[in-house]
């Protein structure tokens, strides 16, 4: 053999090693369950594109609920697609073996089952290209299958008192909010069923209670004429009446498809369809054209599918003590739930709508999450189509360095959707240019009604929020900008789509502060030349504060990434008009505890109403200090002696403890911080945390522990790269993640050394720190 012929053989030999064992830890992470479910909290997630389902067999009979990403009815509320059953009989889930399986590799979920001499197995999978449910089922002996679609908005549905939190009316409303009941019935041999919203609905009534009246019809509103439902039907089988039943406090009507004869072998599938329509008899069109579409690819959907899957997974992962798997220690648990919990983000990766940090696709009966609130499985807390941008964070900020950057478009097309309707409420309320984005927003970009405050004081500013946690929180828009930012940095993909977003972001902070400086007297600056943040207001948690830190930190650091594009992504003129307003910018404030320099919320504030650690936000998501970076024991003097930061100090849910250590290098703490945020769960699924501050699965609280994970093992300044800043010497690990300017490293760290370290491309190489 010639030599560069054998050092070819040995490169692709090394290579293939390297992703077989990438996938035997992928598969060390599938999970089984060996007996069934009490009820749907005990389910398992499975989806793919944007299509998430709950799985689980309950009593001998398969059932999954239905979610698609962008189901918003007339109240806002995030509504399910129904539930189905399956019955086989004979019944080879009765009295006998039993197996459930989340197959990560190809995104399935596969049930087998056997009864005496009879064994049978189902596979249930997301079609990741088109919106098709499949349910397959093999059987080695001839059995007869019921497939029963139900639904709880067989009539409708009137919300009462906290059940109001799953819609944009919440504790403020006028009369009785009613789900308006579904368009269900067999048509042919199929099950039809749709939601069809009104003609008006709570967008109408938020922008007349806000007084956007006047600009309405150029106002973004996603409910109008909004459809979604589906079709299922399945080889053989026919239509065989209806039935009535309840779950757990939730009634429902069920409509039945039964399979002619008794088969070896039965396919179920059930089409999904989302649109803006005219009419019913429009959105069945569609129905029917995209049913169409995808019989055309059936024969490679699958293969396709697991194709997606298959590039998923091989693009980024983090495997921890890959050879304790028998051992489930609480360090293998880290690793194994990241990625499960990366699976569900992985579920939405085409949605129109980003994934809600408050269940995603996931949210089943909420009486299994809380026991006082026996209302639909429709329920979540925090609203159905209202986004909380400082939750919605956590969820995006991982997908940086997990190379996830597809997945990242959902949540960018959010805010750019809703880009004119935040202008025009600035104009209409204050006369000047920029977006004004508020903290709780809806999926039509104004305040969400409730929180906006109704009982409010006569002459209090229209564009003001009457809320003594949200009044003058705008700046929590600046991390998506900095997120659309860094995707040009991470991938050399052009941005310009995103650009007139910042820049009006950026505006309205530099127009409305110097409005607010005029409103109160004739000077515009302060003593300095530099812009007077006030009011503002740290997260939720410092108000009425004077330059809060979060703030200054989020504008210096966006406007900052946004110069340092390359030149033609701004005009001459708009580069000297941001160079200026950085300039304008006042400094961060510190303050001392016990002789300890340390970094200050704000330079003043009247009243802390929250428990959200602001005077670390230049530590993350900011990173103004950090490895690498100037003054860190300033950042680290704040972890430790601020008595507010160490009051606050948690693991649960949004906190970002976790991430602040990282970012430090404070090894213990972050590995103990991690170790208790991405622990099992509790619940039958591990990777379904919450309620936290918020609901189940807590999306937030994976989002958080991600990061703080990633940052523990490779933290970045732009081209710089440091690896193992916080890294426990015993935790053995194998991770490839995503640097800026297309990079990516992966590395494998046994008994405290780095065993192998590959970083593409080659070049990037003199940029590796490795701080073991």
């Amino acid at each position: 053999m010639k030599l560069n012929t054998f050092f070819l053989w040995l490169f692709f030999s090394i290579s293939f090693l390297k992703v077989e064992a990438q996938q035997d830890e992928l598969k060390a992470y599938n999970l089984e369950w060996n007996n069934q479910s009490k009820n749907s909290g005990e389910s398992m997630p499975c989806g793919g594109g944007d299509i998430g389902l709950n799985v689980w067999v309950e009593n001998g009979e398969l059932y999954f609920y239905i979610a698609k990403s962008g189901t918003f009815d007339e109240n806002n509320t995030f509504l399910k697609l129904g539930r189905v059953k399956i019955k086989l009989s004979p019944n080879p889930f009765d009295n006998g073996s039993f197996s459930q399986r989340l197959i990560l590799q190809d995104g399935s979920v596969i049930i087998n089952g056997t009864s005496g001499k009879l064994h049978t197995q189902i596979k249930l999978w997301v079609d990741v290209f088109h919106p098709v449910i499949h349910m397959e089922m093999h059987s080695n002996l001839p059995v007869k299958t019921e497939a029963g679609y139900e639904s709880w908005r067989y009539r409708d549905r009137s919300a009462n008192g906290n059940e109001n939190n799953q819609d944009s009316y919440k504790w403020s409303k006028d009369g009785v909010v009613k789900t308006l009941k579904d368009n269900i019935a067999f048509k042919n041999k199929t099950v039809l069923f749709y939601h069809q919203n009104s003609d008006t609905s709570v967008f109408d009534v938020t922008v007349r209670e806000e007084g956007l009246e006047s600009v309405k019809k150029q106002l973004f509103n996603p409910l109008h004429h909004l459809t979604f439902g589906g079709m299922m039907l399945g080889e053989g089988m026919e239509p065989a009446g209806t039935y009535q039943g309840k779950y757990l406090h939730t009634d429902f009507e069920g409509w039945k498809l039964q399979s002619i004869h008794a088969k070896k072998s039965q396919k179920l599938d059930i089409y999904l369809n989302t649109g803006y329509v005219n009419s019913a008899s429009e959105w069945e069109q569609d129905l029917n054209n995209s049913i169409k579409k995808a019989t055309l690819h059936q024969q490679t959907a699958l293969a396709n599918t697991e194709a997606w899957w298959k590039q998923y997974w091989e693009r980024s992962f983090i495997s921890i003590n890959p050879d304790q798997a028998n051992a489930n220690s609480p360090e293998w648990q880290v690793g194994r739930n990241y990625q499960l919990f990366r699976y569900m983000l992985g579920c939405n990766a085409f949605g129109n709508y980003p994934t809600k940090f408050n269940g995603g696709l996931f949210t089943y009966d909420p009486v299994l999450t809380d026991t006082s609130y026996k209302f639909t499985p429709d329920f979540r807390n925090w609203g159905g189509g209202l986004m909380t941008a400082q939750n919605q964070r956590l969820v995006y900020w991982p997908m940086l360095k997990s190379g996830d950057f597809d997945l990242m478009k959902p949540q960018f097309d959010f805010y750019l959707r809703s880009l004119r309707n935040a202008e025009l409420r600035t104009k209409i309320y204050w006369g000047h240019d920029g977006a004004s984005f508020t903290e709780q927003i809806e999926n039509f970009g104004l305040p969400n009604r409730a929180e906006y405050g109704l009982n409010r004081p006569p002459n209090y500013d229209k564009g003001m929020q009457y809320n003594a946690w949200l009044e003058y929180l705008w700046d929590t828009v600046l991390e998506f900008c900095q997120m659309m930012l860094e995707n040009e940095r991470y991938t050399g993909k052009d941005i310009s789509a995103y650009i007139p977003f910042v820049e009006s972001c950026l505006t309205f902070f530099n127009q409305h502060y110097q409005y607010l400086a005029h409103n109160r007297g004739i000077k515009t600056f302060d003593d300095n030349g530099h812009l007077i943040l006030y009011p503002g207001s740290a997260g939720e948690s410092f108000k009425m504060a004077y330059n809060s830190t979060s703030t200054i930190a989020a504008l210096q650091t966006v406007i900052t990434r946004l110069l340092a594009l390359p030149p033609s992504y701004l005009t001459a003129e708009k580069r000297k008009y941001f160079e200026t307003m950085l300039k304008r910018l006042p400094p961060v404030s510190f303050r001392e505890f016990n002789g300890h320099k340390t970094i200050a919320p704000a330079q003043s504030w009247e009243r802390v109403s929250n428990v959200e650690t602001m005077q670390l936000y230049p530590v993350f998501p900011w990173g103004i200090y950090g490895i690498g970076k100037p003054s860190l024991d300033i950042a680290v003097n704040t972890w430790k002696y601020d008595t507010l930061a160490l009051k606050f100090r948690s693991g649960i849910g949004w906190k970002q403890d976790n991430i602040f250590t990282a970012r430090m290098g404070l090894t213990k703490e972050a590995a103990d911080l991690t170790l208790f945020k991405l622990k099992d769960s509790g619940r039958r699924f591990p990777a379904f945390w919450g309620p936290g501050f918020d609901w189940t699965p807590d999306h937030n609280w994976g989002g958080s522990g991600m990061i703080g994970l990633q940052e523990m093992l490779m933290q970045v300044d732009d081209k710089k790269i440091y690896l193992f800043p916080a890294w426990p010497k015993n935790w053995n690990v194998h991770f490839k993640l995503h640097a800026p300017y297309n990079t990516t490293v992966e590395a494998r760290v046994k008994n405290g050394k780095v065993e192998s370290l590959i970083v593409l491309p080659k070049e990037r190489e003199k940029d590796v720190v490795n701080m073991f």
